[in-house]
């Protein structure tokens, strides 16, 4: 029998990669304000975690002359499924390549999404030990609680665009073994929304549709914070560093989280969000919104602000 890949095959999103004209504006940005901590540097690339993340890095900024997603990576269950979904890629013609040489992490699989994102395969990691300074005495957090900027738990998801939402959907479905948990079907019958999870929580991945004729941009990316009274700090603490809010603090209507959306200096949109729902059902079937249903906005009314249907990046030159 051949492999057909399983939900749990993908354990959970590791690391995204994001572009930057600005990297030395970014990397004060996510350390100095957010509170990101510096793990490493390769090249043109500095690597970074939050507190809580487990793995040597979550997110890795790279100098480039836009903005944008470079590659996000899920890590596997083991490395046995890391070869069985490269092989049943490869099998269905899409064609990859090993990567040896990032810091972090071990050999990986990188290969297209339909839409031209840069999608990543990995299993074999490097766990962060803390220095001395940073050993905690809840031996269950890998680090003491981060004390300076916003300082988020850990890397929540990535939002990309796509030109056409069902191809990619299914292609993360069939191809990876992802969950659909939400969805957002127009009248006309267009899919213009999907959300993926990898796990028990609400979603690891969205993808929403992209309107300008682009493709392989991103819509943006989030950290996760306890509790909602943080993203509150956080909005003080962006404003008074001159960082201007695009949306929030507001609650989502799909999945529940607690949001606050700003772009970082590179230009990438960047999300702080709490709170949400985890998914216990074995048997959870995709919430469909329609689109009267999202003309009403957000969970408590708030409309969804135009820039979020018009902007992504790299921008579209017009």
């Amino acid at each position: 029998m051949s492999f057909q890949p399983r939900f749990r095959d993908v354990a959970h999103l590791g690391h995204i990669e994001l572009l930057t004209p600005k990297l030395q504006e970014s990397l004060e940005f996510f350390t100095k304000i957010v509170g990101l901590y510096e793990s490493g540097r390769q090249g043109n690339s500095v690597y970074l975690r939050a507190w809580g993340d487990y793995e040597f890095a979550t997110l890795k900024l790279t100098a480039s002359q836009t903005p944008g997603v470079g590659h996000f990576a899920f890590r596997t269950a083991n490395a046995e499924t890391l070869e069985q979904l490269a092989d049943h890629l490869q099998q269905n013609d899409v064609s990859g390549k090993w990567i040896e040489s990032d810091l972090g992490h071990g050999r990986a699989y990188r290969f297209p999404s339909p839409d031209g994102h840069s999608v990543e395969l990995y299993y074999d990691t490097q766990l962060f030990e803390a220095p001395a300074s940073l050993i905690t005495h809840l031996k269950n957090n890998p680090q003491r609680r981060g004390l300076h900027g916003v300082a988020p738990r850990r890397l929540d998801h990535i939002n990309l665009l796509a030109a056409d939402v069902s191809a990619n959907r299914q292609f993360y479905q069939t191809m990876l073994g992802m969950k659909v948990t939400e969805q957002i079907i127009f009248d006309d019958g267009t899919e213009m929304g999907g959300w993926l999870t990898a796990t028990n929580k609400s979603y690891d991945l969205a993808i929403t549709r992209d309107n300008t004729g682009g493709h392989g941009r991103l819509h943006h990316l989030t950290y996760f914070t306890d509790t909602r009274e943080e993203v509150l700090r956080a909005a003080d603490l962006l404003v008074e560093n001159g960082i201007t809010i695009e949306t929030g603090p507001h609650k989502h209507a799909i999945g529940q989280t607690f949001f606050l959306y700003v772009f970082e200096p590179g230009g990438n949109r960047f999300e702080l969000a709490s709170g949400g729902y985890t998914i216990l059902a074995p048997d959870w079937k995709p919430i469909v919104w329609t689109q009267s249903d999202r003309a009403r906005g957000q969970a408590w009314g708030l409309k969804t602000v135009e820039s979020f249907h018009t902007y992504g990046t790299p921008p579209i030159e017009h």
